[in-house]
């Protein structure tokens, strides 16, 4: 059970936020407990979606995305982004048993993702300090300076909604994935 209420529909949510959950629900066909929680504080909910939709328009891939998504989870020792991710890296991206094994891990079996999650692994657990030869490793197996920006934007959206949920301790609303290690 959370610790703080979770609205039941949109129309119980607050005012400010019920536009926001109607359009993940018009999106997704349903609105995950980690937006419904959120959504206590609509302008939360706002800042998440619209960093979530920005980062979406750039340039990694969908796959990388999720691979980023289940390292930093796993490092911040979040069961509910492990399980909504690979949940997402399952069916929309469409990675294998194996990577997603290997993304938890902070690595990758695809060369150029592996640079990218390897990067956002030294990101999280350095807090950002990274090492201009971290920075030039990546930008070695492919990256662009904006992707590597990217990086660090999913790197903070991701630590974001992994506080949210361990904070908040939110309801798992997807198959149910433990954490590795805390």
């Amino acid at each position: 059970m959370s610790r703080i209420p979770t609205p039941a529909s949109p129309e119980t949510a607050p005012e400010a936020a019920r536009p926001l959950l109607e359009g993940i629900k018009k999106k997704l066909g349903i609105v995950p407990n980690l937006y419904r929680l959120t959504a206590n504080s609509p302008q939360a909910l706002e800042g998440l979606l619209g960093l979530g939709a920005a980062l979406g328009k750039g340039t990694l891939s969908v796959a990388t995305r999720e691979r980023i998504a289940l390292a930093v989870a796993e490092i911040n020792g979040c069961s509910y982004c492990l399980s909504a991710h690979t949940y997402l890296g399952k069916n929309v991206a469409k990675l294998d048993e194996a990577e997603l094994a290997a993304n938890r891990h902070g690595i990758s079996n695809d060369a150029k993702a592996d640079a990218a999650v390897r990067f956002a692994v030294k990101v999280a657990r350095q807090r950002g300090a990274v090492s201009e030869a971290d920075l030039q490793g990546l930008k070695s197996a492919g990256y662009s300076d904006g992707e590597a920006v990217e990086i660090v934007g999913h790197v903070a959206l991701n630590t974001f909604t992994n506080y949210i949920n361990e904070v908040f301790k939110t309801e798992i609303d997807f198959p149910v994935i433990s954490v590795l290690s805390a």
